[in-house]
């Protein structure tokens, strides 16, 4: 059974062969795995470990594709930087992480309504027609369930005003939150109908929107109900009417809007980050006859190194989280360069062979 048949039939709760098996690595950690002759340089970790998926980042959205970063200042170990969205963020860089939110030009309605007309230019620019081909390509020749990969309207909305910005807009302002998301949702609607009628429809989507952070997320569901959910929901029932299954990823505690996002259709939810108050074996058993699961093993116990910590982390939620077959191993986050390369493969072959039916 090839993974493209694999994740298909997970996605349905269908009978499979044995679990699904994917990752995501942070690019310092691929750079030290082919720094130590593990990798080759530009090989695909898909490809390489063999994993069930395979996917592409197809669209930029930066609002503004004519502007050229600007460097605010720099130091050792920092740069910060002015994007095409009006965003200050700092980055590091000697390793990978979430860049530091300094300032945004956009803080209100007003600010948004002077950068809005330059997002809506020429939709043609924003698609990234050949790596979309060539992964593709590559994915229906090994087998692999290919996604279209990107975000929607929470995580189109932040690059541009912050988070903070876009919080309080929320509350003090829902018609210029409602207008940012309708407007993003209207030009992916429009992006994804250009791409796959030129180059071919993916196996699903992968949609990318952190809306947690510890123990808590980032609205309330009835927040996420009305400004949010008309978005995914517009996504996802484009995604259906293709027949393309959704896969949606969300960092942090989401818990509580997980009904919601159910009701707008996701078929699988990725990466149940337990470090933020997520639990794999809590959300399978009530919510796992609805949707399947995809991480939520607990990326410390791998860079531990330590394969007994592992063992005793798969051996607890592998056999439980297998039945009814609705579930796609995955760490409940990238894996860091701290994960030994041999520790990884020991990892991946005791998830082969505690999740075969």
């Amino acid at each position: 059974m090839t993974g493209r048949d694999r994740i298909a039939r997970i996605l349905k709760h269908q009978p499979t062969d044995r679990i699904g098996l994917f990752e995501h690595f942070w690019e310092d950690t691929c750079t030290d795995y082919v720094a130590r002759g593990y990798m080759k340089e530009g090989e695909n970790p898909s490809e390489h470990f063999g994993l069930d998926i395979d996917g592409s980042w197809a669209f930029n959205l930066t609002a503004d594709l004519d502007f050229v970063p600007q460097t605010i200042r720099e130091d050792a170990d920092t740069i910060t930087v002015l994007d095409g969205n009006g965003a200050v963020l700092r980055r590091h860089k000697h390793h990978d992480t979430t860049p530091e939110h300094v300032d945004f030009t956009v803080k209100e309605r007003p600010d948004w309504d002077l950068l809005k007309p330059k997002l809506l230019l020429h939709p043609e620019r924003r698609i990234h027609y050949d790596a979309y081909r060539e992964k593709r390509a590559a994915s229906l020749k090994s087998g692999r369930f290919f996604t279209w990969n990107g975000v929607n309207a929470f995580e189109s909305i932040h690059p541009v005003c912050g988070h903070e910005n876009l919080l309080v807009g929320m509350l003090l302002d829902p018609e210029w939150i409602l207008d940012m998301a309708f407007t993003y949702t209207q030009l992916h609607l429009k992006l994804y109908d250009m791409l796959f009628e030129r180059e071919g429809y993916p196996d699903g989507l992968f949609i990318y929107e952190d809306m947690g952070f510890k123990e808590k997320p980032f609205m309330s569901p009835k927040m996420y109900k009305e400004l949010i959910f008309p978005s995914h929901q517009a996504v996802i029932n484009y995604a259906h009417s293709k027949g393309l299954p959704v896969i949606m990823h969300s960092c942090g505690f989401i818990e509580p809007l997980l009904p919601y996002m159910i009701e707008a259709g996701i078929d699988c939810l990725q990466v149940i980050e337990i470090k933020a108050g997520m639990d794999l074996l809590r959300i399978h058993k009530q919510f796992g006859d609805k949707i399947a699961l995809m991480g939520g093993i607990d990326v410390r116990t791998l860079y531990s190194n330590d394969r007994r910590v592992i063992d005793a982390e798969l051996e607890a939620k592998i056999p439980i989280v297998k039945q009814g077959y609705g579930y796609v191993a995955h760490s409940d986050h990238s894996i860091p360069k701290t994960v030994l390369y041999d520790t990884l493969r020991y990892y991946m072959d005791k998830v082969l062979e505690l999740g075969r039916y």
